[in-house]
């Protein structure tokens, strides 16, 4: 559910249409799947003869694939860093959901600045409105889809971070990701799959 979020919204922003198919946990737990799942676990993406697992290597692949890799090679490389950056952020946002809602939600949104404060430098470093360069790439779609989940978990989350609240904006705003996100697909699909949020 929510390692797939920056692929869904990626896809639709490049225009781009896409099968999904849920599993639900009795399926999963029946085992056929997982065991032809190469680290035995979800999401699995097919395009043509290709299949991969683990969802940033998908990102990266969408990314290649249309153009969301950088110009050139210094960006591509600066891409990789921030996308490394969302992940270490992701880790702190899934532990908290999983492991630590009920005693370190409290503590986890006080401390959001000190993570968002890192996004928010590069932002407004490069005034672009991207984190790199000046076009979207697989990583703005991983912040974006990161960041909509914390302003379900803290709506002013971002309200002391201008060019994150920016950021978030302006990425709404793209026709084929606000069609995207006013769709009844995405509007049907839990945030974490504990139902928490």
């Amino acid at each position: 559910v929510g390692r797939c979020g920056a692929l869904r919204i990626m896809l639709a922003d490049q225009g781009q249409e896409w099968k999904e198919v849920v599993v639900d946990f009795p399926e999963w737990m029946k085992g056929t799947l997982k065991s032809t799942c190469v680290f035995g676990q979800l999401p699995k993406f097919q395009d043509g003869d290709l299949v991969l697992f683990q969802s940033n290597a998908i990102l990266r692949h969408l990314g290649r694939k249309h153009d969301a890799y950088g110009k050139d090679g210094d960006e591509a490389a600066l891409v990789d860093m921030m996308c490394d950056g969302v992940e270490d952020f992701r880790l702190k946002y899934v532990k908290m959901i999983y492991q630590e809602y009920d005693t370190g939600k409290d503590t986890y949104i006080k401390d959001l600045p000190n993570h968002l404060d890192k996004f928010e430098a590069v932002l407004a470093k490069n005034k672009t409105g991207f984190l790199v360069g000046n076009k979207s790439s697989f990583a703005d779609y991983n912040l974006f889809d990161l960041l909509l989940n914390h302003l379900v978990l803290s709506s002013t989350c971002l309200d002391s971070f201008p060019s994150l609240k920016s950021f978030v904006e302006k990425m709404s705003a793209r026709p084929k990701i606000k069609a995207f996100l006013d769709s009844e697909a995405y509007k049907k699909l839990p945030i974490n799959g504990n139902g928490k949020q």
